[in-house]
């Protein structure tokens, strides 16, 4: 991370990253320890996480490492032990997959955040920040997505995050508890996951492109995303679990960079990028899907100080070398 998201010391601060072997979390997990954390330590059951993601943590003396499940309370109990902040990332993602396993992401997404919220509580953690997304919009079209503006659930996905939004607010009245949500707008990055039937584009769309494997667009591919480098989410997550700032907290902020491109754009950009005429084949639109997404990021910039430290180009060039090098050998 090239840019310094925070002023404070936080050599004596013990942060605990929830889901920190998977993609976002253990670029945040990173961050923390690059810049002197006194403690970072790690919640994954390793469903989503990679090991590979926790060997650039490991060499830091304040790295430690829990394996278990945030459904199991007394797993949440224990990693909150000693804790000053939370970054909560543990979840399934995933619009299509949540169609077909809607128990699954209920056990996992809501069931696990109300344990993450009961041993926060429990252990008197000074404040949590947790992933919520942008699919909480629902059918509601005004574009660009105002915070206060929220439509009807399109999946089992977007209930259980806009579940984790109402139990956030029900704590931070009850309890007096310190909470704040970022709905991410399609987060892309190095160490996204390109493999399994549920694989995030970005990543998919590079690695189908360099071994010449199909490689599919969902309907027409005129539907449009505010891509959002891995940069600027680990910035947001800083800026909140450290803020001074009493008015910022125990909100949901949009995180995003406030611009859209479709994903043909996408696609063809990709494909310049890595030299290559291989084309798409386009198949029928996924259900559950928004036709077009674009974030009002003014919350979050005038509450916290956000400001994208990296806007779509530049984070796609950056993410298409990471996985050059991993599927081209070089």
């Amino acid at each position: 991370m090239a840019n310094l998201f925070h002023q404070k010391d936080i050599s004596s601060c013990r942060f605990l990253v929830t889901g920190g072997a998977g993609f976002i979390g253990s670029h945040i997990a990173e961050y923390l320890l690059k810049n002197g954390a006194g403690l970072v330590r790690v919640l994954d059951n390793m469903a989503n996480g990679f090991g590979r993601n926790l060997d650039a943590l490991k060499q830091y003396a304040a790295f430690e490492f829990l394996k278990g499940d945030i459904r199991n309370l007394d797993t949440c109990l224990k990693a909150c032990e000693g804790i000053d902040y939370v970054s909560h990332q543990a979840a399934l993602g995933s619009v299509p997959r949540s169609i077909k396993e809607p128990v699954y992401f209920t056990e996992v997404n809501i069931l696990g955040f109300a344990n993450m919220l009961e041993a926060v509580k429990f252990h008197k953690v000074k404040r949590m920040v947790y992933a919520s997304s942008s699919s909480v919009y629902g059918d509601e079209l005004t574009l660009p997505k105002k915070e206060e503006l929220v439509g009807n659930c399109l999946s089992p996905y977007a209930a259980t995050k806009k579940t984790n939004e109402l139990y956030a607010g029900i704590f931070s009245d009850v309890y007096g508890m310190e909470l704040m949500g970022f709905r991410y707008f399609n987060i892309f990055g190095p160490r996204q996951d390109p493999d399994g039937a549920y694989a995030a584009v970005i990543p998919l769309f590079v690695k189908s492109i360099i071994k010449q494997l199909p490689v599919y667009i969902n309907g027409d591919g005129k539907q449009t995303r505010d891509f959002t480098f891995v940069e600027n989410a680990v910035q947001v997550n800083i800026k909140g679990m450290l803020t001074d700032n009493k008015e910022a907290l125990n909100k949901v902020y949009n995180v995003a960079v406030g611009e859209n491109f479709s994903v043909n754009y996408l696609y063809n950009a990709c494909r310049e990028q890595l030299n290559s005429q291989w084309l798409p084949v386009h198949r029928e639109p996924r259900q559950g899907d928004i036709r077009d997404s674009l974030a009002d990021i003014s919350l979050a910039k005038n509450l916290l100080g956000y400001v994208p430290a990296k806007k779509f180009e530049a984070g796609l060039a950056e993410t298409i070398e990471y996985f050059r090098k991993i599927y081209s050998g070089s």
